[in-house]
């Protein structure tokens, strides 16, 4: 098995653009120096252990917002699982998922709590994965001790010891890097203070749920003819792909993995009064989330939880690489957009959501209709202005 990494490992490097780009070569052996002094780690045997069973985005698991006693282990485990998925009807894209979901399962800790992930690259798989984690410490994220094989699984485990959302995302190295995070390898992570949310003045804030947001950019190969193409296997896909990325102009802008996973019927649920957090994740490519119809009433753009949060944002700014966190209470019912500001990759590539809120008085203070649609009245002015 050693020998086939290794030669996964060699390939990655060798489509590597660029050799400073590879990720793999570094003065220090993290691995080496992690595996051969595992026998200095903390003794946290007497913290309490906590198993969380992972949610399939939007959704997030139970958590609680105000932490409950001292720091814990939360254990998750997270299959990776290798398909083909439906980007659109008929577009078809070889995809690499952490948990079988774009984006991958958010996990939600406290600040000072110790995350254990393992991770399981079933036999049936074709490639090598492993995670970073942006919201650890050392050792490329946890992408250097973390490489696993096809039937072979691993245990990490890091100290969540800044508050905040975070990305994490595969990172085999090399051109394999940038394939494995676009083609759906990416998610995100939320550590929370231990006190909860609070706004500029430390005044605490709460919210009843969590509505979370993965958009990807996709780039999938097209034939002489201008169409879509699929393949066979993910290793058939592999040069299609790394030349349809170097072009930097995505076919699909999506959020949670496809074109209408969140509108419609699979429009996400609110009601009046409701006060929601939106965590949106972008592991590649800058995004500007915008609430059609509403606005941010707090918003952690850069997503850490210790900076105070702006306030009454139109919209706001998630760079890529990061997840951003934004409070809004919901005031009137009816229909929300939630897009990416960029609305050709809305409208023409999909970075759209619908938030569906529910509801049965309109505050007319907020906004109403004095005189509804009719037609011109005689004593209507069109002076233009001069």
């Amino acid at each position: 098995m050693n020998a086939f990494k290794t030669s996964l490992l060699a390939a990655a490097i060798a489509l590597s653009a660029s050799p400073m780009m590879s990720m793999t070569a570094h003065a220090v052996d993290s691995h080496k120096l992690v595996v051969d002094t595992l026998d200095q780690a903390p003794d946290l045997s007497k913290l309490e252990v906590v198993e969380v069973d992972l949610k399939a985005p939007p959704f997030v698991h139970d958590f609680d917002q105000v932490a409950k006693g001292g720091p814990k282990i939360v254990k998750f485990t997270m299959p990776i699982v290798e398909k083909e998925i439906e980007v659109e009807k008929g577009v078809k894209m070889r995809a690499m998922t952490f948990g079988g979901t774009i984006p991958g399962p958010m996990m939600v800790v406290h600040e000072g709590d110790y995350i254990e992930l393992t991770i399981v690259n079933p036999s049936t798989n074709e490639q090598v994965h492993n995670i970073d984690f942006h919201a650890s410490t050392g050792a490329m994220g946890g992408g250097d001790i973390t490489m696993v094989a096809p039937g072979e699984e691993v245990t990490m485990r890091f100290k969540a010891d800044r508050a905040g959302t975070f990305v994490y995302h595969c990172a085999p190295g090399g051109a394999m890097t940038p394939w494995h995070m676009v083609n759906g390898m990416n998610g995100a992570i939320m550590v929370l203070p231990r006190k909860g949310l609070k706004d500029e003045r430390g005044k605490k804030l709460r919210f009843d749920k969590v509505m979370y947001i993965g958009e990807s950019d996709f780039y999938i190969p097209k034939d002489e003819k201008g169409n879509y193409k699929q393949y066979d296997s993910l290793n058939a896909s592999l040069m299609d792909s790394i030349n349809a990325m170097k072009g930097l102009v995505p076919s699909h802008v999506v959020f949670n993995g496809s074109v209408g996973s969140l509108t419609g019927k699979n429009a996400l649920k609110s009601k009046v009064g409701e006060t929601v957090l939106i965590v949106h994740s972008q592991a590649n490519r800058d995004t500007r989330p915008h609430l059609i119809g509403g606005h941010a009433d707090y918003v952690w753009e850069t997503g850490k939880f210790n900076n105070p949060p702006e306030k009454d944002l139109e919209t706001w700014f998630i760079r890529g690489g990061s997840a951003g966190a934004a409070l809004y209470t919901f005031k009137q019912p009816g229909l929300y957009a939630y897009v990416n500001h960029n609305l050709i990759e809305a409208i023409l590539l999909g970075a759209a959501a619908h938030v569906m809120v529910e509801g049965d008085k309109w505050d007319h203070d907020l906004m109403t209709l004095p005189s509804p649609t009719g037609p011109i009245k005689a004593d209507t002015k069109l002076d233009l202005p001069k």
